[in-house]
């Protein structure tokens, strides 16, 4: 695939990538987001806590997605890697607020860590047509 199939996504309303990636890259119609953590766009601290850090999560995913020319709504796949899956229950309750039915496809893993020593971190397709 040439570069010129693919173009990348930034929004300053997101926190800036972490490492050598893009906030989004767009093929076509589709968007693949990268994860997101719940940092604040414009100190770049880590929110406290999981409730707090899962809401900023998806208002930085919301924030990308915008940028792209979409919204969380036409997002059709979320990977979520959380440090304790006994979190699950709330991330869920949040995520609810953020999306409406037809939910987007999802798997949700445990993992030994992730960067910043946040609690969740979330990434997403998102399907502009």
């Amino acid at each position: 695939m040439s570069n010129t199939m693919k173009q990348a996504i930034h929004s300053g309303q997101a926190p800036a990538a972490l490492g050598p990636y893009s906030q989004a890259v767009a093929v076509g119609q589709t968007v693949y987001l990268s994860g997101q953590l719940g940092l604040d766009p414009a100190s770049g601290a880590l929110a406290a806590g999981t409730e707090a850090q899962t809401h900023q999560v998806f208002r930085n995913l919301r924030a990308v997605a915008q940028a792209a020319g979409g919204d969380l709504d036409g997002i059709v796949k979320l990977t979520i890697l959380m440090a304790d899956i006994n979190d699950f229950a709330q991330v869920n309750e949040i995520m609810a607020s953020y999306f409406t039915k037809p939910y987007p496809a999802r798997a949700t893993y445990q993992v030994a860590a992730l960067p910043k020593a946040a609690a969740l971190e979330v990434e997403a397709v998102l399907f502009l047509g």
